[in-house]
């Protein structure tokens, strides 16, 4: 398991290297909730999936992700998805191992 490192900003992107893979993710807030698009050693693998506390990104091996991504309320909330403003600290993004729990 990975935490990867988010700032409370609206929009964002970043390229992670998880599992020897290339990650990268861009995240936007929209008046709906937060949405990811997912690239997979510069591939796009995934656009516009919505961010939800405790549910994984991916969940598609077809894809060709080993492991998975999924965003964690820190208050315990599982009903709370997540926000921009909370990036970083009240939400955090994980990434899990094929096989590993969600925290």
């Amino acid at each position: 398991m990975q935490v990867i490192p988010l700032t409370p900003t609206p929009s964002q992107s970043l390229t992670v290297l998880l599992g020897g893979q290339n990650v990268g993710l861009v995240l936007r807030q929209r008046s709906t909730g937060l949405y990811a698009d997912i690239t997979l050693n510069g591939k796009l693998i995934y656009a516009g999936v919505i961010c939800q506390d405790r549910t994984l990104l991916v969940n598609r091996p077809y894809l060709g992700m080993k492991g998975d991504l999924v965003f964690v309320d820190q208050q315990g909330k599982t009903d709370s998805d997540p926000t921009y403003d909370g990036l970083g600290s009240r939400y955090v993004l994980y990434w899990i191992e094929p096989g590993e729990a969600i925290p």
